[in-house]
């Protein structure tokens, strides 16, 4: 399960560089910009996901049970 949530990290990763670059060539536009807001949030969600998961199988819990947190909970992390 842990492939499947890094290779879909990759993806958002390799998205938001394509979407950066159309943004310095001067040619994104409003949809570009609020898709680079959806995966900046969907990153976060999944960078948690990966990292809570690692977590529970070092304690030797089953990292399935540990699922995707809401966007408004991972948003909202104090730092």
């Amino acid at each position: 399960m842990a492939e499947d949530v890094h290779a879909h990290i990759e993806e958002l990763v390799a998205e938001e560089h394509r979407l950066w670059e159309l943004e310095a060539s001067g040619n994104s536009g409003e949809e570009e910009q609020r898709r680079l807001a959806d995966i900046k949030v969907e990153l976060d969600r999944y960078w948690d996901l990966l990292r809570r998961r690692r977590a529970a199988a070092s304690l030797g819990a089953n990292e399935d049970n540990v699922g995707l947190r809401s966007e408004e909970t991972v948003e909202n992390y104090l730092q």
